[in-house]
């Protein structure tokens, strides 16, 4: 028997939901689980890539230095690197901030915003450093494939996993397209 593929998952700046779409793949988990197994991963609450993985799935935009630091580490520890969901593949919804400075973007929901008591922009130094601008993944680092959609389908990600876990070129029909 072929040892099982390894796995990792990670969130940049977006709303999980294309993590839930992997979850939706539903009983089809049971038969990945049989080829692969999860490393990284919010679903098994592992924090840490253990050495190197064969396939990595990020979702999300680049917002802020610790996710250009996350970002990096998978494209270092995984041999595959898939760009999940619109977040990842353009920015999505958090670049529309990219239409305004990150200062202008800051006063509006610290300062200005409806119901802000006490505005000030917070400091501590705890809190990443944000960047000017939202990023899709592939301005950051080398995207080897890309599930559009916001989220993707189950039946999406499931091609593109199914294929790649079993060293097939994941190419998604038309019918898996979702750009919604």
């Amino acid at each position: 028997m072929a040892s099982k593929r390894k796995i990792a998952t990670c969130s940049l700046a977006g709303c999980f939901g294309c993590h839930m779409s992997l979850l939706d793949i539903d009983e089809r988990l049971l038969e990945l689980l049989e080829l692969a197994d999860f490393d990284r991963s919010p679903i098994n609450d592992i924090k840490a890539i253990h050495g190197v993985v064969d396939i990595g799935l990020i979702e999300g935009g680049v917002c802020n230095v610790e996710n250009v630091h996350l970002l990096h580490h998978f494209r270092d520890h995984c041999r595959i690197l898939v760009a999940v969901g619109e977040c990842a593949m353009t920015g999505g919804i958090p670049s529309m901030r990219n239409h305004h400075s990150l200062k202008s973007c800051l006063e509006e929901s610290y300062i200005r915003g409806v119901g802000v008591e006490n505005a000030h922009i917070p400091d501590d130094p705890e809190l990443p450093l944000l960047l000017n601008k939202v990023y899709p993944l592939h301005e950051v680092v080398r995207v080897d494939y890309y599930v559009p959609g916001c989220p993707p389908s189950a039946d999406a990600l499931w091609h593109v996993l199914s294929a790649l876990v079993t060293g097939r070129d994941p190419h998604l029909p038309p019918a898996l397209l979702k750009y919604d």
